[in-house]
């Protein structure tokens, strides 16, 4: 009876992981959906804010003078009209554009496409030229987002930050053809990936004008199989809770309204995130366009401002990697974008303990290492008692085998002996099987992290293992291997966590029934096989986790002999 209960668990463990790979984590429908209707939209363009509300500090940009130069048209501008603004700073090189003001190209320095040093930087736009924008942010009367942009007039050609280096601001101006004045100021700093952005508009016309401050982003997914370590498209914090945005079919709308602290488009390792000032409520669409984008459009209630009146709105942007230390120390709760699912509260603990090893050690191979010894200690009473229990069923397992000869056709009586045995000496026959459950969650919540930390992203360990978030490979073979994700060579890890198994196994008591014990040694080759794919981070932990466990088992084998 033990050995099916064993056998079930161990086969439901390989459903799970094998489920995690080919269709991803089960993930909790969180989005509300419904479409707005043309009453409650009307609502939340006839809110007003109170000036207090919808003014932040001015300490960022200078007041839009009186004499700055009028464009009196609001459309597609020409292609003479445009001027491109580079910035350059130790973390990254971006170029902006004077249509719309827009971004339409953000190079991360520190992160490249391959492990090659001379391959490509991370590019995190990923739409091009006449595709639509990256990101704009503007002042609209409009509900719903529109094409037209206007043509702004700018301060720099181009800024170069260096590591000392202070804080240097891109300034926007213009006047659209209602008279009113848009001056929007981006502040760039040479040791952060943030940007903050002041937008200021000042109704320079006769009549009072109501519109919205407005924040449009937009990306293209990745193509083919999605992630299955974590989520990938547009992102939310609304009413501090984390909402992921999923539209799977072409103009399929997902509107949300609420307090939105932030709003983001994120894939496994990079975000790019908008994050509006104060608490206010507003709406947010999340759609999928025909060419194959993703937008995220965030509009707060519509605000009235009187002749000469100027009204200001502040905005913090990050473009960067989703490392939790950064995203933590911008504040704003942007590092709740972070999420490893319903492994959250075992998985952040575990990524926080193996960046304070890598403080020290600054190999993350090691530190995985580590890690592994420290929650093998943690589990060690529980093995230990594991281990124990499979020892004595090992002692009684002659006994059981001429019970089941016995009682062979009898299986009520056989199990009622059995339990009879159980009980005479003491033994659990649950007792080995109860602490492998009780791993299960840490082992997903390893799973999620060694896939998903960008810590781990291109992070070398030794030898021929360069990167730990991508399976191991040595050499590389000119040909496919069925079932094998290129690159295509000898997955070295992932043969001698298989042989570490197959060693566990044959220290294991065999089952009495003949099937189950061959399909017990068929473990290892299953999961060697399940395993090929993996980062090469999760197979060394597993690894590791084998050798320490078969040294656990000696140890009590000898002792009990």
């Amino acid at each position: 009876m033990e050995k099916r209960v064993i056998l079930a668990f161990v086969l439901s463990f390989i459903v799970l992981v094998g489920w995690s790979l080919l269709f991803g984590p089960e993930k909790k429908e969180t989005v509300k959906k419904g479409e707005i209707t043309g009453k409650e939209a009307q609502e939340q363009v006839s809110k007003t804010i109170e000036p207090q509300d919808a003014t932040p500090p001015r300490d960022l940009a200078p007041p839009v003078p009186s004499e700055m130069p009028r464009k009196e048209s609001r459309g597609l501008i020409s292609r003479e009209d445009e001027k491109e603004i580079e910035i350059d700073t130790p973390l990254y090189k971006v170029v902006f554009t004077n249509t719309g003001p827009t971004i339409r190209s953000f190079r991360l320095k520190k992160y490249r496409q391959s492990t090659d040093p001379n391959s490509d930087l991370i590019e995190l736009v990923s739409i091009k030229e006449g595709m639509g924008d990256f990101l704009l942010i503007d002042f609209d009367s409009q509900l719903t987002p529109q094409n037209k942009k206007i043509t702004y007039q700018v301060n720099e050609k181009k800024i170069l930050l260096g590591q000392e280096s202070s804080p240097k601001d891109l300034v926007f101006r213009a006047v659209n053809s209602g008279g009113v004045s848009i001056n929007q100021v981006f502040r760039f700093y040479p040791d952060q990936y943030k940007i903050d952005l002041k937008v200021e508009v000042l109704n320079e016309s006769r009549e009072a004008v109501k519109g919205a401050f407005t924040a449009d982003l937009r990306a293209f997914p990745p193509e083919g199989k999605k992630s299955y370590y974590s989520y990938v498209g547009l992102v939310l914090l609304l009413d501090d809770e984390l909402k992921e945005i999923k539209t799977k079919k072409v103009s399929e709308e997902n509107v949300v309204k609420g307090q939105v602290d932030w709003l983001a488009y994120e894939d496994d390792f990079f975000i790019s995130a908008i994050i509006p000032e104060g608490q206010v409520r507003g709406i947010f669409k999340g759609r999928l366009l025909p060419s194959g984008l993703l937008e995220g459009f965030y509009r707060p209630p519509a605000i009235s401002i009187s002749p000469s009146q100027s009204v200001s709105t502040v905005y913090t942007l990050y473009f960067g990697p989703r490392d939790m230390g950064i995203l933590k120390q911008l504040g704003r709760k942007l590092d709740r974008a972070i999420s490893f699912g319903w492994t959250d509260i075992i998985a952040k603990p575990l990524l926080y303990i193996l960046r304070f090893f890598n403080q020290y050690i600054h190999n993350y191979g090691i530190s995985i290492i580590l890690l592994t010894i420290l929650i093998k200690i943690v589990f060690w009473p529980l093995t230990h008692k594991s281990y124990k229990s499979m020892g004595e069923m090992k002692k009684l397992q002659p006994r059981i085998a001429k019970m089941r000869e016995k009682y062979k056709d009898n299986k009520e009586q056989m199990n009622k002996e059995m339990m009879a045995l159980y009980k005479t000496y003491k033994v659990n026959p649950m007792g080995g099987c109860l602490p492998m459950v009780i791993q299960i969650p840490v082992f997903f919540a390893l799973f999620r992290i060694l896939g998903n930390a960008i810590e781990l992203r291109h992070a070398p360990f030794a030898l021929w293992i360069n990167d730990l978030s991508a399976p191991d490979r040595l050499f590389s073979f000119p040909f496919q291997i069925p079932f094998m994700s290129p690159p295509y060579g000898i997955p070295v890890l992932t043969l001698l966590m298989g042989a570490s198994m197959f060693v566990q196994q044959k220290m294991t008591p065999t089952p009495g029934d003949p099937t189950q014990a061959k399909i017990m040694m068929f473990l290892p080759l299953i999961f060697t096989f399940m395993f090929i794919n993996f980062p090469s981070g999760l197979v060394l932990y597993w690894l590791i986790n084998n050798i320490l466990s078969i040294g656990q088992q000696y140890r009590i084998q000898q002792r009990s002999a």
